[in-house]
């Protein structure tokens, strides 16, 4: 259920729910930044003097967005001393922020990567929320990096993950010495949910770069993926090849089909990309195969580093025709990560080398999180077990059912 002036479009939602965690944090900061002022008092037992104790009922601040609620804690004093907690973020009786719309689009980015958090947080509730000290900013700042750090150490052992994409993801920002590319790994395990599984600064996609992601998944309880999907340019393979050998490869179409439109005019280009979408959307390898080989026929002669681009890679663009159908939709491009990263590059773009890397790897991962909320299962996530029990597609289709899928 919306407002009458609640917008309810998927970007608004995920800013609404960023906004609302953001929110959260930063006043159990401001809470432990409090607590922090009593810890010498103590009881004659020895506990602590001043003790958390609970939440006030949830409270709804009202933006140009929507509701963004806030639980305030409360405490207690347990030596008889009055005390209480008044958070300067969210005054009692505050019940509508200001200027909400212009704070969203950089609260992440100032909030989490700089020391404008302060800033940030007036924006979203107006100047009323003052004395936001700079004790609790730096606590906001550390609990968010540890959230990234306890992260990186989840153990990916618990499930088979059967498919993953790979992507670097160049911010548009510039960190201390370059700029920041962000290797990016995601997986979907056998239930057709797909997670993050690494977010780690790169150097250019190079190969040890990679190599470092791939061992460090591995340490975390990666067993090999069944398929990876990611462009073709990237030193991913190389690193793929070594950490897991058996893992098959899948190049990304989207990727591909720029790439070899780089090397054609643009009046050849529409027609071009037309043939190129013919062998992707082919029923089976083997039309792919032939509309393959008239692209080559009709393109070599003028313009061979195009067809050089396209053939280099022909086995490993046709790879998904051994899947099931129901998951090439997905696996034919690195698409899951390029949507998921469409808002964070949206929101980097007119920044100028305001970001640490590590600021901008926790604000990557935080959004992330917030993204990966909303995604939906695999569209097909049954036929997974198959997969994973090495069942032998062809065409998209179990061999049982060749038959029934040719009628």
């Amino acid at each position: 259920m919306t407002t009458d002036n609640t917008v309810s479009d998927p970007l608004t939602e995920l800013l609404r729910k960023g906004a609302r965690e953001l929110l959260q944090t930063a006043v159990e900061a401001e809470l432990g930044v409090f607590l922090a002022q009593f810890a010498d008092h103590r009881t004659p037992e020895g506990r602590a003097g001043v003790a958390r104790n609970g939440h006030h009922p949830e409270r709804a601040v009202q933006t140009g967005i929507g509701p963004v609620t806030v639980k305030i804690p409360k405490v207690r004093s347990k030596t008889g001393a009055p005390v209480s907690f008044k958070s300067a973020l969210v005054p009692p009786y505050v019940r509508k922020a200001k200027t909400i719309e212009a704070a969203l689009p950089w609260l992440y980015l100032k909030g989490i990567s700089t020391g404008a958090m302060g800033a940030a947080l007036k924006a979203l509730l107006g100047p009323d929320a003052t004395g936001f000290s700079a004790k609790t900013v730096s606590r906001l700042k550390t609990q968010w990096a540890s959230d990234y750090d306890q992260w990186r150490k989840t153990d990916l052992g618990r499930d088979d993950w059967v498919y993953i994409w790979a992507d670097g993801i160049y911010s548009g920002l510039r960190g201390t010495d370059d700029r920041l590319c962000a290797l990016v790994v995601i997986g979907v395990n056998a239930r057709g949910e797909k997670h993050f599984l690494a977010i780690e600064d790169g150097v250019r996609e190079s190969t040890q770069s990679w190599r470092e992601v791939l061992l460090g998944l591995k340490s975390r309880g990666l067993t090999a993926p069944k398929l990876a999907i990611g462009d073709g340019a990237m030193g991913f393979w190389a690193a793929l090849e070594e950490t897991f050998p058996t893992t098959r490869q899948q190049r990304c179409w989207m990727h591909k089909t720029g790439n070899v439109l780089n090397y054609l005019p643009k009046r050849s280009q529409p027609r071009a990309k037309k043939m190129l979408h013919d062998i992707w959307q082919a029923e089976t390898r083997e039309d792919a195969h032939k509309t393959f080989d008239l692209f080559v026929e009709t393109f070599e002669a003028k313009y061979p580093k195009a067809t050089q681009c396209l053939i280099k890679d022909r086995e490993e663009l046709l790879t998904f025709f051994d899947f099931p159908a129901q998951h090439w939709q997905s696996i034919r491009t690195s698409n899951p990560i390029e949507s998921a990263f469409a808002t964070i590059r949206h929101r980097t773009k007119r920044t100028k080398g305001c970001l640490s890397r590590d600021g901008m790897l926790h604000m990557m991962f935080k959004l992330g999180q917030c993204a990966e909320k909303r995604w939906r299962k695999l569209r097909g996530f049954a036929h997974l077990a198959d997969v994973i029990q090495g069942v032998d597609f062809i065409n998209g289709f179990k061999p049982s059912n060749q038959n029934q899928a040719a009628a």
